[in-house]
């Protein structure tokens, strides 16, 4: 038995806020703090999701943030931080929803930007319809003992601290903010440092050498995601640059280019990435077989806790706050009725009115693709909730799930096709029809993730699930608005995906949109019968090879996950070496700090805690500063059309940048060793 705040004993398992104790949970105050760090995230997280392929949890900053914030207010309540991290942390799940996919439509020349209005409404349906499925799952989820809730239980530790006046680490999340963002101005924009550093030598039958990333944004993201993960982008590092490169080199030839680097880039895009792709796409049919049994019990879960929800409708009155959810009849009928706008959506908006087919096809393949999104939704939702309680909301290969989701339509609509003669023609309204449906779906899983990790906050803090719910709705609303302007802003600053706006930008500072580029390969390879299938089984054998050290390992208390595997393949050695840094930098700094506190068994896990909660705030400090910064360069980039429109660095002294910045990149580790290490807090 513990004691509430009251001083009343209460079960070691039931929330801080019993359910018989009302606080004011939806304020004014908690409407504005929610819109301002929805944007605010949402922005940081585009810019890293476009760069890397990855975005960084927004739920913790957000937690600090808001705490530290509402603490000037007198009566503010641990319910009041709960709806604003609930709110808040929306804005990241759906740029990551969007950011996956949706660039493909550049990629491939179907869109030429971010149409505002489109994307919006992409976004709505896609929030709304993510946050409907996680309703008939919370019960039935949060109430399964076998789901952790890694996120979520960090998180209401963080709110339970702020509740009983304890001290948080807010200094560690703005130091570190200010270290990312002014790193990342000295290389973006005035370019007295660099980003990358690559050193790439050719002889008369081979090419090899290396590539080095130095943004602090990915390093911090290396030190979040931690050693297993660095570990598997190393070995795809290897497999793909330092064996792949040199050793396709001397069995296909030189490409004829001028130097070495350009070589390599060359062999890189040809046939590398599709040894990538070959990985990814075993990985994430593996990661469905295992889930089938998940998949069952998180279905059969769900409607069982509709039909419980119907019988104990009559009881609605009486039944404890911290159990009432959006009544369900109100989720079930907007369910429905939301097909009827997705049909719009992509029969009108998305897939072109000229596509060469009869009308009346035109209308089943779309009406076929909005039931897809509906149904195929549903069960996706299900699997991406189910891994959020399971291994944490970001370990979750949200893009692997997304490129199974794309080819299982893409096979259904090539099915449609065969009724006709066959896709010969219609290619890219295959394409577009499939990469414009998925993206309404990826938003869904994507906020399904998160979003079961914000219930679980809620869960165990006393909140009102359907207050919870009313926040996350409002909080797709909010980023449904402001997201695509940001993705516009920054496509027309650096550039996605090898596609440029303006002629004469800088290919080093291009986003690459690494998964959007996936789902584009993916789809265009399964109606065209193009792709470099040599290439593509090979990486379909590595996949193989990986899933089997890996199932030893899970023996051994560790993984290795081929989704990472494959993700380092296919990514430029710039984006992923940095995560490895920081990856291998978390690794050493957790093995001093447990012999640091081996004799002191009293202290040691109160004392780690400390360390590693420190750790991830500061992290997610540089995160956030570097990505917000490389959004407000974006405005005069885009102005000025040039990403050159800062720049103070001379020219004749530009070889000066990469030491600079292996220097800085050194001592940004040893200030994050340090202020991680110190132990007077």
């Amino acid at each position: 038995m513990s004691e509430n705040k009251s001083g009343m004993p209460v079960a070691e398992n039931a929330p801080i806020i019993p359910a018989s104790q009302s606080l004011p949970e939806i304020t004014f105050r908690v409407v504005i703090l929610g819109t301002f760090l929805t944007v605010i995230l949402a922005a940081a997280n585009a810019y890293l999701g476009l760069k890397v392929g990855q975005t960084v949890s927004a739920s913790i900053p957000a937690a600090i943030i808001s705490m530290s914030i509402l603490r000037f207010f007198r009566n503010s309540n641990v319910l009041e931080n709960t709806m604003v991290q609930t709110m808040a942390s929306v804005g990241e799940s759906l740029i990551s929803g969007i950011a996956y996919i949706l660039p493909a439509l550049i990629i491939l020349h179907a869109w030429s930007g971010f149409y505002y209005w489109q994307t919006v409404i992409i976004a709505l349906l896609g929030g709304i319809l993510g946050v409907l499925f996680t309703i008939p799952l919370r019960r039935a989820l949060l109430n399964d003992k076998t789901l952790r809730y890694p996120e979520g239980v960090a998180i209401s530790n963080v709110l339970k601290a702020s509740a009983n006046n304890e001290k948080t680490d807010m200094k560690a999340l703005t130091y570190g903010g200010i270290a990312g963002s002014m790193i990342s101005l000295c290389q973006i924009g005035f370019q007295i440092l660099t980003d990358s550093f690559d050193f790439w030598v050719k002889t008369s039958t081979t090419v090899f050498g290396f590539g080095l990333g130095l943004s602090p944004a990915l390093i911090a993201a290396g030190y979040i995601v931690g050693i297993n993960v660095a570990i598997s982008f190393f070995i795809g590092i290897v497999i793909g640059w330092l064996i792949g490169v040199p050793t396709l080199t001397s069995i296909i030839g030189l490409p004829a280019l001028a130097n070495a680097h350009d070589m390599a880039m060359d062999i890189y895009r040809s046939h590398i990435r599709y040894v990538g792709v070959g990985t990814m796409l075993v990985g994430a049919l593996w990661t469905l077989i295992t889930l089938i049994k998940p998949i069952s019990l998180s279905i059969a879960a769900s409607f069982a806790s509709l039909t419980e929800a119907k019988v104990a409708g009559i009881d609605a009155a009486i039944r404890l706050r911290t159990e009432r959810d959006i009544p369900i009849n109100y989720v079930f009928w907007a369910a429905i009725l939301i097909i009827v706008p997705i049909f719009i959506l992509i029969s009108n908006y998305i897939v072109p009115s000229n596509t060469g087919v009869s009308h009346a096809f035109h209308l089943v393949l779309c009406a076929f693709s909005a039931f897809y999104v509906l149904i195929g939704g549903f069960i996706f939702c299900s699997i991406s909730a189910y891994f959020a309680g399971l291994i944490g909301s970001s370990n979750t290969p949200v893009s692997g799930l997304l490129v199974s989701a794309l080819l299982i339509l893409c096979l259904a609509v090539l099915a449609f096709f065969s009724t006709i003669g066959g896709i010969q023609g219609h290619e890219l309204l295959g394409v577009i029809l499939g990469i414009g449906s998925c993206v309404i779906l990826g938003v869904a899983v994507s906020i399904s993730n998160d979003t079961m990790q914000d219930l679980k906050v809620g869960q165990v803090l006393g909140a009102t699930p359907w207050k919870q719910q009313v926040m996350l709705v409002l909080g797709v609303v909010v980023s449904a608005f402001v997201v695509p302007p940001i993705l516009d802003l920054l496509y027309n600053a650096y550039g996605i995906g090898g596609v440029f706006p303006h002629p004469g930008m800088s290919k080093s500072q291009m986003l690459s949109a690494p998964q959007a580029a996936l789902m584009a390969t993916v789809a265009q390879g399964v109606y065209t019968h193009n792709l470099a299938w040599s290439m593509i089984i090979l990486g379909a054998v590595i996949a193989v090879l990986c899933i089997i050290v890996d199932e030893v390992l899970k023996k051994f208390g560790t993984r290795l996950p081929v989704l990472a595997v494959g993700l380092a393949i296919y990514l430029p050695m710039n984006t992923t070496v940095p995560v490895v840094i920081g990856g291998v930098l978390s690794y050493i700094i957790q093995l001093r700090l447990t012999k640091l506190y081996r004799n002191r068994q009293t202290v040691r896990e109160n004392k780690l805690a400390v360390h590693r909660h420190r750790g991830l705030l500061l992290a997610c400090g540089i995160v956030a500063g570097a990505s917000i910064m490389g959004v407000i360069l974006a405005i005069p980039f885009a102005l000025k059309q040039s990403s050159d429109a800062l720049k103070i660095m001379p020219a004749q002294y530009a070889y000066l940048a990469g030491g600079l910045s292996i220097a800085v990149t050194f001592v940004l580790c040893a200030w994050i060793y340090r202020v991680v290490m110190r132990e007077d807090d």
